[in-house]
């Protein structure tokens, strides 16, 4: 009996033990859990009141203003023009019937697609974006529970198709697509904003809840040389060009031939940069017939080509110029040299002949110029030799891209070295069997009569904020002397004869000097019937500043460039020549 009583008081000792332990560790557990929760909430408050914000609050993007694209007289080309998109919260409207019927009066939206979205329960459910302002404002002055109306930008040109080329557009994320809208993206670019609201469990957002505002940062204004003086008469005589000689295309450059600024770039015809995905009539028409098969994005591709730097092109005669400088650089040919041309020149066992059927018969260099020849180029280019010219061709930059400051440049189409012949040099002497971009050639001859100065073409000057500060200065780069002084005034010479008393005549501009030389080149496949007529002229010729190029492709009628092509860079000039004294260019 004894033993028993003496082991019952043991096991009521171990499980008070037990029963105290348990409960000295509840307590400690209890403070510990205690002093973890005092900690969060006085220590980590600010932390888990932002999760919890970040939770229930939904972001909205606010778009920048896009920077300007500014011309060299201070007008704006492309800008930004306020719009708004228009959207409703389900959960907040309070009269769904009236709310449709003034959706749909205001937006000209069907009864059924404003009823599907304004009943739908959603987070938000957009109506319409791009509204304009005064309607968004209209809509907004009605004061209905659930319609949200916000602001944000579209992109607008004033000029509407003035430089559509060059300018390019932008998409619906307001980012750059073609042209210097593209080029200069990260300068043109602004920082998004947002808009923070607060929402319910669901991802509703809460009516009165307020909503905070992160300001976007506009982009930078992009200043260029353009001029939009010159550019409006440049497209104004190109398109007369276009219709009255109803050709395929017609090209018009004006640049600074010591620095490369471009004044004018016009390829017609252009397209409308307001509507960028509207077919114009020439390429709507493609769209039909044999060619109904044709995607609306090729046309649309086609339509936003640059011709001036996106395409070849055989030069024909402007290219002598490029021979005459090889071959006096040289020493090949002197201007005083004189030849014979009897209307054409066997080279191996091809008879290549000159324009003029009949010859020129006896003649120097210099009239060899002033006749574009082709007999006397082909004897300068044999005699410089394949090597010799190819190492010249390099060294004018032929070979390479410009470098100008648009997308999409077309490089030189050009015969290896081991593959030029004599009859290869021949044509290549005259301005055929290769390709270069109109751009191209222009920059090769500035090169040569801005005293051997090859620069590069560009139109972006600098970027800037809207109040002037932060400003970046663009610079490109410049190759010296890929021909001496001596030849450059030899050039200038020879080249203000051909418009004085040559094939250019037609390019004359009264009161000024210039030089130029024309050209007439035929299109692939020989014997099609299709020619390019183009001029290339500068003024003045003694101290060239700004040269010019016209080229007409597939003129009716009379194709000759200097009959068709130099009247049109005369009147160019004729124009803006006075203007630009009177502004004082250099």
């Amino acid at each position: 009996m004894a033993i028993k009583n003496s082991t019952g008081r043991r096991n009521m000792t171990v499980q008070k033990r037990k029963t105290f332990v348990l409960c000295v560790m509840s307590v400690a557990a209890l403070l510990l859990l205690g002093g973890r929760v005092g900690y969060l909430m006085i220590f980590c408050s600010e932390h888990y009141t932002a999760l919890a914000t970040d939770l229930h609050e939904r972001e909205r993007d606010i778009k920048a203003a896009r920077g300007r694209i500014i011309d060299s007289t201070g007008t704006v080309l492309a800008d930004n023009k306020t719009v708004c998109t228009i959207s409703v919260i389900h959960s907040q409207i309070k009269e769904p019937d009236k709310v449709i019927e003034m959706l749909c009066r205001e937006l000209g939206l069907s009864e059924e697609y404003v009823r599907k979205r304004v009943e739908k329960y959603s987070a938000r459910e957009r109506i319409k974006s791009n509204v304009d302002k005064e309607i968004g404002d209209r809509i907004r002055n009605y004061d209905m529970a659930g319609v949200k109306v916000d602001e944000d930008y579209k992109r607008y040109y004033p000029y509407d198709d003035l430089a559509s080329k060059v300018l390019g557009f932008t998409g619906g994320d307001n980012q750059g697509i073609i042209g210097l809208e593209v080029t200069y993206e990260k300068y043109l670019t602004g920082k998004k904003g947002q808009i923070l609201t607060l929402t319910d469990a669901k991802g509703i957002e809460l009516d009165g809840m307020g909503e905070r505002r992160k300001e976007p940062q506009a982009g930078k204004d992009l200043y260029v040389s353009l001029d939009v003086n010159i550019q409006r008469y440049a497209a104004q005589l190109a398109k007369q060009a276009y219709e009255t000689k109803q050709a395929a295309g017609v090209s018009i450059i004006v640049m600074n031939v010591n620095n490369g600024e471009i004044l004018a770039m016009v390829d017609v015809p252009e397209f409308h940069l307001n509507e960028p995905y509207t077919l114009i009539e020439e390429f709507r028409l493609q769209g039909e017939g044999d060619n109904e098969n044709e995607s609306t994005q090729d046309l649309l591709n086609q339509m936003w080509r640059n011709g001036c730097i996106n395409d070849t092109y055989e030069p024909g005669s402007t290219f002598k110029i490029i021979t005459a400088a090889a071959g006096l650089e040289s020493g090949a040919v002197r201007l005083e040299d004189n030849f014979s041309c009897p209307g054409f020149i066997i080279v191996d066992d091809r008879k290549i002949r000159c324009h003029k059927v009949a010859g020129h018969g006896a003649e120097d260099f210099t009239h060899a110029v002033m006749n574009s020849c082709n007999p006397v180029f082909i004897m300068v280019g044999l005699r410089i030799g394949v090597e010799r010219y190819y190492e010249y061709f390099t060294k004018f930059g032929l070979k390479q891209k410009t470098g100008i400051d648009l997308p999409g440049e077309a490089g030189t189409i050009m015969h290896q070295l081991d593959k030029i012949g004599e009859v290869e040099l021949a044509t290549i002497s005259f301005g055929q069997s290769f390709q270069i971009t109109p751009v191209r050639l222009m920059t090769t001859v500035a090169g040569l009569i801005n005293g051997g100065k090859l620069v590069t073409p560009h139109f972006g000057v600098k970027a800037a904020n809207a109040d002037g500060t932060s400003v970046d200065e663009f610079v490109y780069p410049v190759s010296e002397g890929i021909v001496s002084s001596e030849t450059t005034d030899k050039l200038k010479y020879v080249l203000e004869q051909v418009v004085e008393n040559g094939g250019g005549k037609n390019g004359y501009v009264e009161g000024f000097r210039i030089g130029g030389k024309t050209a007439t080149s035929q299109t692939l496949p020989r014997g099609s019937g299709r020619y390019i007529a183009s001029f290339l002229g500068f003024a003045p010729a003694d101290d060239p500043k700004i040269m010019a190029l016209a080229i007409i492709d597939t003129p009716q009628g009379t194709y000759y460039g200097g009959q068709i092509a130099a009247p049109v860079v005369r009147q160019l000039f004729e124009n803006i020549l006075p203007y630009l004294e009177e502004i004082g260019y250099e």
